[in-house]
């Protein structure tokens, strides 16, 4: 598996209801893609970036696969009105470490 974690700071100026309808409709989008396995967000406890989300797909393929429709694209486009700093970074699992460790296991 791999997770592609976007990071990004909210524009003063973005009306939360329009954002918050714009994230749900990314969210929507992403959950019907072949390949896709899980969304996290989170909000930064200390300023920039603001927001991080990560998705995690089943191979590096499937999430090549969706960037490229015209579906990503038109959502890309679309969080330049409420989003600025954006940053991807593409993450896959370590050869020394490929599963979490969790305590008692």
């Amino acid at each position: 598996m791999i997770e592609v974690v976007m990071t990004w700071d909210i524009l003063p100026s973005t009306d939360e209801q329009a954002y918050a309808a714009y994230a749900k409709k990314v969210i929507g989008t992403t959950l019907r893609q072949p390949g896709f396995v899980e969304f996290r967000a989170n909000r930064s406890l200390m300023g920039s970036p603001q927001s991080r989300a990560t998705y995690v797909w089943q191979t590096l393929a499937d999430w090549a696969t969706f960037a490229a429709t015209a579906d990503y694209q038109a959502l890309d486009a679309e969080s330049r009105r409420f989003v600025t700093n954006t940053h991807v970074e593409l993450w896959g699992p370590s050869p020394i470490v490929p599963e979490p460790i969790r305590p008692g296991k």
